[in-house]
């Protein structure tokens, strides 16, 4: 009678690197001394934790993707099912010329792998799925709005094009101006209708928006945004819904050591190239949040006209360098109130100048 015996792997990693696509994903799992296998499987999380219970039972599993379309949520169904996994940003992943040029999905897979078991990746932030959520429904808006931004231009280009000169006492976008819009008639009935597809667009667009942003201010009175809306709304420059893309990109405060942790992450440091005896500062970085460097510049430029304190620092900066790069500076300060007052859970009071 032959002695069958079991496989264990107990003690020993596993390393899966993911090039995660729509229709299919490419898997190569390495070992802790060579490479298992490379191949391509359904895009299920099921079928490759199968596959690794069934060829490496009792191992530790460590998985990778790169950050993209795809979301968390495999994410979260791996470590549901003990697999830990990590997600990178695709930026931060070594890559030699070589992979970089004959570009594949099984290179890519492999290039992760080898990466994760070198210790070379650095996973980024995972939220819990309610705050991607909540997320999701405040980056609603900003699209939104960026959407009725170009719809305006659109229905603008129209009028240039035709030679239709807008009164300068109707003010733009108002309701009298859009009333005057409703009533330019063309020449033609096929302009008169694409003008008006235009307009209703933008006036189905400004209704979206208005409900959207109730949605945003029902949330931040929820017991779980309240305090900290009301504690940011202390800040100049900060009204709710800045308060509300600050939490919902922000997450958690306590996740960022320090101030330049966080200014880097927002993208409010500049970008340096140094090589033996030049040192070369470039400019702000193109490494960035946008949705919060986008923000928290906007409300510098209110906060400089609230707060004495950031006035006297944006005029004296404005002596050295642009208006422009002056306000960088100034929502870096403001940044910095901002963190004091979410970590310490005070409201902020002005200094005072004398």
């Amino acid at each position: 009678m032959k002695k069958v015996s079991k496989l264990d792997f107990k003690g020993q990693q596993i390393y899966v690197g993911m090039d995660i696509h729509k229709k299919s994903w490419s898997i190569c799992i390495l070992t802790e001394e060579f490479e298992h296998k490379t191949f391509t499987q359904p895009p299920e999380v099921d079928i490759l934790v199968n596959y690794l219970n069934r060829n490496f039972p009792g191992a530790s599993y460590r998985a990778v993707y790169e950050a993209g379309f795809s979301g968390f949520w495999i994410h979260d169904c791996l470590e549901e099912h003990g697999v830990q996994c990590i997600v990178v940003n695709p930026a931060d992943v070594p890559t030699k010329d070589k992979e970089r040029t004959k570009k594949t999905d099984r290179v890519d897979c492999r290039k992760l792998a080898r990466s994760l078991r070198s210790g070379e990746l650095e996973g980024i932030y995972v939220p819990s799925r309610p705050k991607v959520e909540d997320r999701g429904l405040v980056r609603t808006r900003q699209g939104m709005v960026k959407k009725q931004t170009r719809c305006k231009n659109q229905i603008k280009s129209i009028l240039q094009f035709y030679g239709i000169n807008v009164p300068e006492e109707l003010g733009h976008w108002s309701k009298r101006f859009i009333s005057w819009i409703e009533a330019i008639r063309m020449e033609r009935a096929s302009g008169n209708f694409a003008l008006k597809v235009h307009l209703e667009e933008l006036i189905h667009m400004r209704k979206l928006i208005a409900d959207v942003t109730h949605g945003i201010r029902t949330l931040a009175e929820s017991g779980e945004y309240r305090q900290n809306v009301r504690l940011l709304k202390t800040v100049p420059g900060i009204s709710t819904l800045t308060a509300m893309t600050l939490l919902t990109e922000l997450y958690d405060i306590g996740r960022f050591k320090n101030l330049d942790k966080l200014c880097s992450y927002i993208g409010l440091i500049p970008d340096t190239n140094s090589s033996g005896e030049t040192d070369r500062t470039t400019g702000i970085t193109n490494r960035k949040n946008p949705q919060l460097r986008g923000i928290l510049i906007e409300s510098s430029w209110v906060a400089v006209r609230k707060d004495p304190a950031l006035l006297t620092a944006f005029n004296a900066l404005s002596k050295k360098m642009p208006k422009n790069n002056a306000i960088v500076r100034i929502a870096r300060k403001l940044l910095n109130r901002i963190r004091y007052v979410l970590k310490n859970q005070q409201v902020y009071v002005p200094s005072i100048i004398r």
